[in-house]
């Protein structure tokens, strides 16, 4: 019973890494298509979101089955909390990227980037697929150095996120109003993408120290502007 057990929660950690695996390849696809406004990327990111939301899903059933029927203790309980908190924020991460996709097809046959941001935006792409990929490296081996990778770079993302929000509301802007709204809405997605990466990996590093510090108040915080 006891190699069932750990069999399972070997399980949860295998399918955190999946949903991840689809995670990145959605940000992949979305920051692809809003760079270039392609439309046919962008639906497949839309229509793909649901095999995401299905997995967490399955895997949320299968920690909490877990933790009713195995009454798990000390690191094995941390498994199934962590399972249970990370699928949540790589769900997000998955709308976050779907998002992104439907400004493409609604500004389609236009681009949805404004005209003198398209760097920005290429840049806050290529940082939340980064953030994405070191993210999938964090979940398959909890080495800590890539939390670490993680946070920095969502330094980064921030402040290009403030910069597209000063570039909007400056006196220079000369884009129109629906555009001053796909770029202020974008950017946030972008922000956002990295931010729920940055919970995550916080609460890998619980399941590694079991030190919680700062971790619920990051999440409370997600929760809040969202």
């Amino acid at each position: 019973m006891r190699e069932v057990f750990h069999d399972t929660l070997e399980d949860i950690q295998s399918r955190l890494v999946e949903i991840s695996e689809l995670v990145t390849e959605a940000i992949e696809k979305a920051t692809k298509a809003f760079a270039t406004g392609d439309v046919a990327l962008a639906e497949e990111v839309i229509a793909n979101d649901e095999t995401i939301d299905n997995l967490v899903l399955t895997t949320d059933e299968v920690a909490i089955e877990t933790l009713a029927m195995q009454q798990p203790v000390a690191h094995d309980l941390r498994v199934i909390i962590t399972a249970l908190r990370a699928s949540a924020s790589l769900e997000r991460m998955g709308d976050l990227a779907e998002h992104i996709a439907q400004l493409v097809r609604q500004r389609y046959p236009e681009r949805a980037i404004p005209k003198g941001l398209k760097s920005t935006f290429v840049r806050m792409g290529e940082l939340d697929v980064e953030v994405a990929r070191t993210l999938t490296q964090l979940l398959r081996t909890q080495n800590l150095t890539f939390a670490t990778h993680i946070r920095d770079t969502d330094d980064d993302i921030d402040e290009l996120h403030a910069s597209v929000y000063e570039r909007v509301l400056g006196d220079s802007f000369s884009g129109e109003i629906p555009h001053a709204i796909d770029a202020t809405l974008a950017s946030r997605y972008h922000e956002r993408f990295a931010d729920h990466a940055v919970s995550v990996a916080k609460k890998v590093v619980y399941l590694a120290t079991g030190d919680w510090s700062g971790a619920d108040d990051d999440a409370a915080e997600i929760e809040i502007v969202e």
